[in-house]
């Protein structure tokens, strides 16, 4: 379905509830530059690594769009499980995969409460920013205590800029790549003021520094389009 969600006015703050479920595959294509592309990339970095029982864990994992795709890339059995807190999201995922006949493991949770046990690779695209600021180094430093020994944390964000011209010239970029997909104005500027104080992001300095505060020892970026950015840190 066509994301829609914004064209009314909105009296609410952002959540991911039915009416955003029924529309978030659309709307992740549309909202965030390059996510197909960004996809694609974490799923070969984790195909590069598969092996039989291959443990890989998906924080937010919404509709299971990006578990599905990696379920049918996969050239050996791996344990692929996908967590969520929005029972909406959770629906729609175990309908699609159900329907793909896929065996993917999904639990209703909360990411900063989970038990994590010896991941080989844990996955969060564009799920740390919704974490409230005082709480992500919390969560990080679990996911990190999670990994097995040589385990592998990929994460992508929406980041800020120190340089404050730099940062206001991305969100004008940004402004008009979401005119360029179908959204107005108005549909922009509600989403907007629905996420203020919802979505909070850091800068790039920033969330290499919380993986290294959690004991990461290796940070990288391997894909940024303006103010979106993908990291890969190692235990």
């Amino acid at each position: 379905m066509k994301d829609k969600v914004f064209t009314e006015k909105i009296n609410k703050k952002f959540e991911f509830d039915e009416a955003v479920a029924s529309v978030f595959d659309d709307m992740l294509s549309r909202s965030v530059p390059f996510y197909d592309e960004v996809r694609k990339l974490v799923i070969s970095l984790i195909l590069a690594e598969q092996k039989e029982g291959m443990k890989v864990l998906d924080l937010g994992s919404s509709t299971a769009k990006f578990l599905l795709d990696l379920h049918s890339k996969m050239q050996v059995p791996m344990k692929l499980k996908g967590l969520d807190n929005s029972q909406a999201m959770l629906d729609r995922a175990e309908q699609k995969c159900q329907a793909f006949g896929a065996g993917i493991e999904l639990e209703l949770a909360d990411m900063l409460t989970y038990n994590y046990q010896d991941e080989d690779v844990i996955v969060a695209n564009y799920t740390l920013q919704f974490i409230r600021p005082m709480q992500r180094l919390e969560l990080v430093k679990k996911i990190y205590d999670g990994l097995h020994k040589e385990g592998m944390f990929i994460f992508s964000e929406k980041v800020v800029f120190e340089d404050k011209l730099l940062d206001k010239q991305m969100i004008d970029i940004y402004y008009e790549y979401k005119k360029e997909q179908g959204y107005s104005e108005y549909e922009i500027a509600q989403k907007r003021e629905a996420l203020e104080n919802i979505l909070i992001p850091f800068t790039i300095k920033e969330n290499i520094q919380m993986c290294k505060d959690a004991g990461f020892k290796q940070i990288e970026t391997v894909f940024q389009w303006a103010n979106f950015v993908t990291f890969v840190a190692k235990k």
